[in-house]
């Protein structure tokens, strides 16, 4: 019991002083957060620790009812807040470096369940017609409700090859849709680009990776090699966010100056405000960027920077409405744990978390199954850009 008790206290000491965050560094954790800790709860602790060891019908190591134990700290605070063992881990950084095999969705909890943020490009999920908004209820027959988001995710994914069979349910239907989807090695190509006609560049921007921000840089050389850019169409639609230097990266390029997004939370180092830097890539040209349902977190950092400083006009859906800071702290070993600790805003003053960013143009999409149909919210951006060509 008291190898128990001193474990507990050296792990809650280690994540006060030493966490690393990827986005911020929380140097200003005060190291006397541990002599506050009330005792008694921690005896309360201890005492349910050795019953569930001793007495639960399997056995499970101490190891293991530890990390149960912080799986139940973080889970029950926000959606995003999650801890991540040495399998989980290693997943993340491969998702931000584009490839791991699965299904290809991003995906939180929402009431007991899994919502779908967005399904990813070219991915069996996409290729399935998975919306953004729709619910998993179940996976390989077992019900999702309560199990959380990491046991859900390592459920998704698997060695390419694999089957999964998937129970969906969409706002708008009563019956569950049973799918059975082949997992693949999901490689995301977070920034594809071309050009639609003379004059006008697009770029797609799929995920936010690690080198997204350079990606984009060399996307917007290329185009503009070819000749002048009058206008840019800048696809946001079902990227569900990622890396938030990324995100600032892409903005700050299509900015001059002003601020990009600020962030606010209970530690000093969590209160930033990112501004943008001289230059603005394609001098001043007319940027449309396209958002949807499916658009979230760093995809609505980019667009409510560009909104909010006048620098493009918002067309498509609402977005989803993700405005929080998670902070990937490594514990050293191989594991971690993601943690919110800050809100962001938008140069406004915005909160878009539950509220999303409006879209200066409300476009609804082609409608499902038409296949042969145009693009109706990339056809409205182009059509605006002409509009604006047309009336110099």
């Amino acid at each position: 019991m008291v190898k128990i008790v001193l474990a507990l206290w050296l792990i809650l000491a280690w994540l006060s002083v030493h966490a690393e965050d990827t986005l911020t560094q929380p140097t200003d954790a005060n190291p006397k957060t541990i002599e506050r800790l009330p005792l008694k709860e921690l005896r309360l602790f201890t005492q349910v620790f050795e019953q569930v060891r001793t007495g639960y019908i399997e056995e499970l190591s101490d190891s293991q009812l530890f990390d149960r134990a912080i799986e139940g700290l973080l889970e029950n605070l926000d959606p995003h807040s999650i801890y991540l063992n040495e399998e989980d881990y290693q997943e993340l950084q491969e998702d931000t470096s584009g490839d791991y095999g699965g299904v290809g969705m991003e995906v939180t909890t929402d009431q007991g369940l899994i919502l779908v943020v967005t399904p990813l490009d070219n991915s069996p999920a996409a290729e399935a017609g998975i919306k953004a908004g729709d619910y998993i209820v179940e996976i390989d027959g077992q019900s999702v409700r309560g199990i959380g988001l990491q046991k859900a995710t390592e459920l998704l994914r698997g060695e390419q090859g694999t089957m999964v069979s998937i129970g969906l349910l969409r706002s708008e239907q009563t019956e569950i849709k049973n799918l059975t989807l082949e997992r693949k090695i999901i490689h995301i190509n977070s920034v594809r680009s071309r050009i639609l006609e003379e004059g006008y560049g697009y770029i797609r921007i799929a995920q936010f990776q690690s080198d997204s921000g350079n990606e984009f840089k060399s996307a917007l050389d290329e185009l503009q090699a070819e000749g002048p850019l009058q206008g840019l169409i800048l696809d946001l639609r079902n990227n569900p966010g990622g890396l938030l230097p990324e995100s600032i990266a892409i903005a700050d390029a299509l900015l001059d100056q002003g601020l990009i997004v600020y962030t606010e939370g209970r530690l000093p180092s969590a209160n930033i405000e990112y501004q943008a830097t001289s230059g603005d890539l394609l001098n001043g040209a007319p940027i449309a960027v396209i958002i949807n349902g499916g658009s979230a977190s760093a995809s609505e950092i980019v667009a409510g920077a560009l909104q909010d400083q006048g620098r493009a006009t918002i067309l498509g859906n609402r977005s989803f409405g993700k405005g929080s800071v998670q902070t990937l702290m490594p514990l050293g070993d191989g594991r971690a744990i993601k943690l919110t600790t800050a809100n962001y805003f938008t140069p406004s003053g915005r909160s878009i978390h539950g509220e999303g960013i409006e879209p200066d143009s409300l476009v609804e999409p082609t409608e499902e199954g038409a296949e042969n149909s145009p693009d109706l919210q990339l056809k409205a951006a182009i059509d605006w850009l002409n509009g604006l060509q047309s009336s110099d």
